[in-house]
C-alpha cells in the first residue's frame, strides 16, 4: 500500500480508468460461407438461364420441329434428374435466406437488405419456373416420343412463351446476383470493422 504525502501529486492521476470498450456484436462464422455459396449457387443459375437464351434455344428455332421436340425432352430428362442441379436451384435461395436472417439478428440491416432482395428476386425466378416452364415441360413429356407425334403446336409454345419466360427468369437471376456481390462486399467491410472493435486498446502504464 503506497502513501503520498498531502500535496504530492499522484503519480497515477494521469492515467484515469478507461471506460470499458463496448461489445461487439455477436459474429457468426456461417454468415460468410452462406453467402459465398448463395453467390456462387447464384451464378450457376444465371448462367444456366443465360446459356439457353443465346445458344441453346436459338439454335433449336434452325432444326425442324420434330428435332426440335426430340432435343427438348431430352435436356429437360437430364436436367431433372441431375442432383447438381437440385442442389444450386434450391440451394441458392436456402444460403440466401438463411444469411439474410443472421446478418439482420446481428443488426447488420444494409447487408441483410441486400442479401434478402437477392432471395426475394430468385424467388419470383422459381415462381416463374413452376408457373410456367415446368408446365410446358410436362405437356412436352407428355406428347410422347417425337416420331410419332402430329401436332407440334407446342414447340409454338416454347418459342413464344418459354424462351421470353426464360429471358426473364436469367435478367432477375444477373439482378439477384448483382445483389449478392454487393452484400460480399458490405459483409466483408463489417467483418473488418468488427475485428477492429474486438481488439483490445493499447493502454499506458503507470509510473
Amino acid at each position: 500500500m503506497s502513501y503520498n504525502a498531502p500535496g504530492t501529486p499522484n503519480p497515477y492521476a494521469a492515467y484515469p480508468p478507461q471506460a470499458p470498450a463496448p461489445s461487439p456484436v455477436p459474429q457468426s462464422k456461417a454468415v460468410g460461407p452462406l453467402l459465398m455459396i448463395a453467390t456462387i449457387m447464384m451464378g450457376l443459375m444465371a448462367g444456366l438461364f443465360f446459356a439457353y437464351d443465346i445458344s441453346v434455344m436459338p439454335g433449336l428455332a434452325r432444326t425442324d420441329d420434330r428435332t426440335y421436340v426430340d432435343a427438348m425432352q431430352n435436356f429437360n430428362a437430364l436436367i431433372d434428374g441431375n442432383g447438381l442441379f437440385g442442389m444450386a436451384f434450391i440451394g441458392a435461395l436456402l444460403a440466401a435466406a438463411v444469411a439474410a436472417f443472421l446478418e439482420f439478428r446481428r443488426g447488420r440491416r444494409g447487408t441483410a437488405l441486400w442479401i434478402g432482395a437477392a432471395a426475394v428476386l430468385y424467388l419470383v425466378a422459381l415462381m416463374i419456373t413452376f408457373s410456367v416452364n415446368i408446365p410446358l415441360n410436362n405437356e412436352l413429356a407428355a406428347a410422347g416420343d417425337p416420331a410419332k407425334i402430329t401436332d407440334f403446336s407446342i414447340v409454338d409454345k416454347f418459342k413464344g412463351t418459354w424462351e421470353t419466360s426464360n429471358i426473364v427468369r436469367t435478367l432477375v437471376c444477373t439482378a439477384a446476383l448483382g445483389f449478392l456481390a454487393r452484400a460480399l462486399v458490405l459483409h466483408g467491410r463489417n467483418s473488418v470493422v468488427s475485428a477492429a472493435v474486438a481488439a483490445p486498446a493499447m493502454r499506458p502504464y503507470g509510473v
